[in-house]
């Protein structure tokens, strides 16, 4: 990042709202890339998919049938959750309970979906992630699947971050440290996607969302074009 562009996105919309909404595929690099630009501006972060993955993890902890619709609701009411809204840390506790790493096990990444796509769960989610963003004055980077397009629609700033399928199956596994295999981790980035997207579209973008394709672009790459997008948006208002 030049310095320019550094003193740039450091004084934008001091003391205003400046919520950048994030959304992608699964492998898209978009939790990474999200909390290194909410490091960037100096406002909070909020990875939403990490709240799908601890209610699943309170879900089959507690045994419950994710096909009960009805439970997995009642469960997300229940749901004593606190994470890091800070994108120089990371947390996630559920009823005190530090989840951190255990939310990403490959029996959660495969269970997540269920959780996803039970409609009343999702519902209370949204409600938390919104609150969450208004406690935070409405200066946050929030990242997921469906911020651009329902959680956060009136965002300063709203982005489509996408990647070759090649490019998010490498990446997701770099993620995960090599703990599956090729075929588990199809199963979690191509399938996953296919199911939740029969609740949200995330693959395309909505009228007003700027689309940033990272195929061919590193980390420090991706990170750059999502602050100009963020500089060039906020610049035409």
């Amino acid at each position: 990042m030049t310095q320019e562009l550094l003193e740039t996105v450091r004084g934008l919309r001091i003391g205003r709202p400046l919520v950048v909404a994030i959304d992608g595929p699964s492998g898209s690099g978009k939790s990474s890339v999200s909390k290194e630009v909410a490091r960037r501006l100096r406002i909070a972060y909020l990875d939403t998919g990490a709240m799908y993955r601890a209610l699943t993890w309170h879900c089959v902890n507690s045994n419950i049938d994710l096909d009960d619709a009805a439970a997995v609701e009642q469960a997300a009411r229940d749901l004593v959750l606190d994470l890091s809204t800070s994108p120089q840390e990371e947390y996630v506790r559920v009823n005190g309970v530090d989840v951190t790493d255990a939310i990403r096990e490959p029996a959660i990444s495969s269970a997540v979906s269920a959780v996803a796509t039970t409609l009343g769960a999702r519902t209370e989610l949204i409600r938390r992630q919104r609150d969450l963003i208004d406690k935070h004055h409405r200066r946050m980077v929030v990242e997921g699947r469906d911020i651009t397009t329902v959680v956060a629609p009136g965002a300063e700033v709203r982005m489509l971050l996408t990647a070759s399928e090649e490019a998010r199956l490498r990446r997701r596994g770099i993620q995960l440290g090599g703990t599956q295999n090729a075929e588990e981790l199809a199963a979690q980035v191509t399938h996953r996607d296919a199911k939740d997207s029969t609740v949200v579209n995330f693959t395309q973008a909505a009228d007003g969302v700027v689309t940033l394709d990272s195929s061919d672009l590193d980390f420090e790459q991706t990170v750059d074009a999502a602050l100009v997008i963020v500089t060039k948006v906020l610049n035409r208002d």
